[in-house]
């Protein structure tokens, strides 16, 4: 999207800001990705990330970008160890959207349209009531009937890439590491792959610690990240292979 936006315009149009609020549970292949499409395309991306304390955002760099979950765990100990989930995606909010707009509302800005990326074969995420905001939201790749085999095109003729699998146009790593919402088969193939990163865990340990509820301090409803990685090491990879015993589903819903 934005290099189309690049070619339509000449350039990134006055009064545009590119951002990117970084969660600190990207990939590193993500956050090399961003600085090199600034760097090729001559774009200068503003990286933000959220904070506890006003004015809640903070600009940061490819250098100094958390990369251990630093501002997701501040937000968690902000909601006195609440974690989101399915149904309630306070993080998608504060870590990404809020962070955004407080952002720009201190440039002084008090209206804009935001550009998203929302491709054509993406309905269940398009046509939703604008927010009740100050901003509107636009989806120019939707609009101009692009898929993700488009994007794939795109990206195998371009001379660099996110780096990361694609299968069937899915990037397998994108967005947060094991977010609750990609499939339990997917978040279980990251725990065999990167058995070392435990952020999940030691997150919902400190949700029941400061809760004192388990039942609100998973990520998913139905299982824990600690069952989840103990399973995966109790059965080895052929269950990854053999139909059923891992769900495909969105949201990771199905273990147990």
């Amino acid at each position: 999207m934005l290099h189309e936006i690049l070619e339509a315009n000449g350039g990134l149009p006055d009064r545009v800001e590119v951002t990117f609020q970084n969660t600190g549970r990207e990939m590193p292949e993500t956050l090399d990705f961003v600085q090199e499409v600034g760097g090729r395309w001559g774009v200068p991306i503003v990286w933000l990330e959220y904070r506890s304390y006003a004015p809640f955002f903070e600009i940061v760099s490819h250098n100094s970008a958390a990369r251990n979950g630093e501002p997701f765990e501040a937000l968690i100990r902000k909601k006195r160890g609440y974690l989101p989930n399915q149904q309630q995606r306070y993080c998608t909010e504060q870590l990404k959207v809020l962070t955004a707009k407080r952002y720009l509302r201190s440039l002084g800005w008090n209206r804009w349209t935001n550009f998203t990326g929302l491709r054509a074969d993406e309905p269940s995420r398009l046509n939703k009531p604008q927010p009740p905001s100050c901003w509107t939201v636009r989806h120019p790749l939707a609009d101009a009937g692009v898929s993700k085999y488009d994007v794939e095109r795109f990206w195998r003729a371009a001379d660099f890439d996110l780096r990361l699998p694609l299968v069937n146009g899915k990037t397998i790593g994108g967005n947060c590491r094991d977010c609750f919402l990609k499939s339990e088969a997917e978040i279980a193939a990251y725990k065999r792959e990167h058995p070392e990163d435990r952020w999940s865990e030691r997150m919902e340990a400190l949700g029941s610690e400061l809760t004192g509820s388990a039942s609100q301090a998973f990520f998913n409803k139905r299982w824990s990240h600690r069952e989840l990685r103990e399973f995966v090491e109790r059965q080895g990879d052929w269950i990854f292979d053999a139909e059923g015993w891992l769900c495909q589903a969105e949201g990771g819903e199905c273990f147990g």
